[in-house]
């Protein structure tokens, strides 16, 4: 009796330090993982050219798809404390790599997906871009841009749901993660790559199709949008 196909899995920012876990993660568990990443491959998230072109290499299906790119600060610019600091360019930055960039990798990935499996899409998202739980202020542009994420993916989940009905389109606050990305900005406890990673592959495997479109914490529970 053969064996069945192992499951295959896409992660887009896969050399950094939560993007390379997920991906030793899922192999551990099986999968036949492919990433891509600015390091490795060229990969940049922030232009839609290299994204379909790099996407159009592969073909389907693909099982799991997670973006899990993403930037804290632009050059050297830090996050904003007042809205003296908001910058236009600063703004369109971190929306072209936090909000526009994943969402173009859905637009050219949801043919990589299966129609009639399960099929997870997910993109890390940041409770800092959740609009209910902001009471602290500040961090103006990661913030907004966060928020468009959630946006954006709540809203592609919609269409999605219509073509691909096993569809799990989500994103995800993976935590405060021991990486470079958050060395100076971690006011509080932090955990490792390897148990992020761990922590969102146990919450997408425990999805079902009627929490598309959602907002998950690293423990699985909703976070306000």
């Amino acid at each position: 009796m053969s064996e069945s196909p192992a499951k295959r899995a896409l992660v887009l920012g896969g050399s950094g330090g939560i993007g390379s876990a997920l991906a030793q993660k899922l192999r551990s568990d099986g999968c036949d993982v492919t990433t891509l990443s600015r390091t490795a491959d060229g990969f940049d998230i922030t232009n839609e050219a290299a994204i379909k072109q790099a996407l159009g290499k592969l073909d389907p299906p693909y099982h799991t798809i997670i973006t899990a790119t993403g930037a804290l600060t632009s050059g050297n610019v830090q996050p904003e404390k007042s809205l003296r600091a908001l910058d236009p360019e600063t703004l369109a930055a971190q929306f072209a790599v936090n909000a526009t960039g994943p969402a173009l990798v859905l637009k050219h990935a949801q043919r990589l997906l299966p129609r009639r499996e399960r099929a997870v899409f997910a993109a890390l998202s940041a409770r800092v871009g959740s609009i209910g739980d902001n009471n602290l202020g500040g961090w103006y542009s990661y913030r907004a841009s966060k928020a468009a994420l959630n946006q954006l993916i709540h809203t592609a989940a919609i269409e999605l749901g219509r073509s691909h009905k096993q569809a799990i389109c989500v994103v995800l606050h993976p935590g405060t993660v021991t990486t470079s990305f958050t060395e100076n900005y971690r006011n509080h406890a932090s955990v490792p790559p390897q148990e992020s990673a761990a922590n969102l592959i146990n919450v997408l495997d425990g999805l079902t199709p009627e929490q598309t479109g959602l907002f998950f914490d690293w423990a699985g529970k909703p976070v306000p949008w």
